[in-house]
């Protein structure tokens, strides 16, 4: 039986386990395939020989999410976070133990993948949980160099593309994505006791953070929002023309997240920015739009 993260470190058994290559590519593969996400962890697009190095990336991401997110007390994240952290080291050194480091073994050994985006998720991982107010812009554009732009280098390394320009328009996307995030989720992040506005923006447009967890939404809140909405529009559009430089199936999920996460900017603002009182979504129905529109522009580009 598979378990989650959070189940799976409660398990001596689990733990002590020694897994083969088969065995722990078969939980990578589990594990990518039974997570909620926004669009699939493997598109069907995606060249087959890369689908099982997607899903060991995945899996060392959403273990180190999940150490940070899902285990309910601080101390206890940081912990685990750090024996991550050195199991990661022990991978390089040739000592793979955790069948997620098993499987991304052969992965990195492929690819020639480098530690340093994985070590930078753990760092972001930990900053979660230690740093929960950002002063402005720029010290959130750090924190996303460390939660985000790793992903999009991982996946351009993944597909053979290692060149500074198209990097730069990678970070520009994943940290658009992950603004997308947390415009949309303002309200769940609150819960968590997170606040990712910057204070300097709130300050500027007369709202104050004791308003924001009395989740009080007014003209001041709207001016804030429409403003973390367009910068992270214009890094979207920094961004797209990545999916011009590299292979046309890796390029239609690029346009995929990038439409899709327009699409959330979208709803935003057609809600008024109100996103305390609802959260806003890609339904199915969408999802399938920007695919057949991704399709689309792929084949018209392809014909040109």
């Amino acid at each position: 039986m598979y378990l989650q993260p959070q189940d799976f470190v409660k398990s001596p058994e689990a733990l002590a386990r020694r897994y083969t290559e088969r065995e722990a590519l078969e939980y990578t593969r589990w594990l990518a395939t039974h997570h909620y996400e926004n669009f699939h962890v493997v598109s069907v697009l995606l060249p087959r020989r890369l689908h099982q190095d997607f899903y060991n990336v995945y899996a060392f991401c959403r273990w180190a999410d999940d150490l940070g997110d899902e285990i309910g007390d601080t101390a206890e994240s940081l912990r685990l976070l750090e024996w991550w952290r050195g199991e990661l080291d022990a991978m390089y050194e040739g000592r793979a133990a955790h069948p997620v480091f098993v499987a991304l073994k052969g992965t990195v050994e492929r690819h020639g993948l480098p530690k340093e985006p994985f070590a930078d998720l753990i760092r972001a991982f930990v900053q979660d949980q230690t740093v929960v107010r950002y002063r402005t812009y720029e010290e959130l554009f750090a924190y996303c160099r460390w939660s985000a732009n790793p992903v999009g280098r991982l996946v351009l390394h993944l597909c053979g593309y290692r060149d500074a320009e198209r990097q730069e328009l990678s970070d520009a996307t994943c940290t658009a994505l992950q603004l997308a995030n947390f415009w949309q989720d303002v309200g769940r992040d609150l819960e968590k006791g997170r606040v990712y506005i910057p204070l300097e923006a709130m300050e500027r447009h007369g709202y104050s953070v004791e308003q924001l967890e009395a989740r009080l939404e007014n003209d001041a809140f709207r001016a804030v929002m429409r403003e973390a909405v367009g910068i992270a529009r214009q890094l979207f559009l920094k961004g797209l023309p990545l999916a011009r430089r590299v292979d046309r199936r890796l390029a239609i999920d690029i346009e995929l997240f990038s439409r899709g996460g327009m699409r959330v900017l979208e709803k935003i603002e057609r809600q008024n920015y109100n996103v305390l009182a609802r959260r806003p979504y890609i339904s199915k129905a969408e999802r399938i739009g920007l695919l057949l529109g991704a399709l689309g522009r792929a084949a018209f580009a392809r014909a040109a």
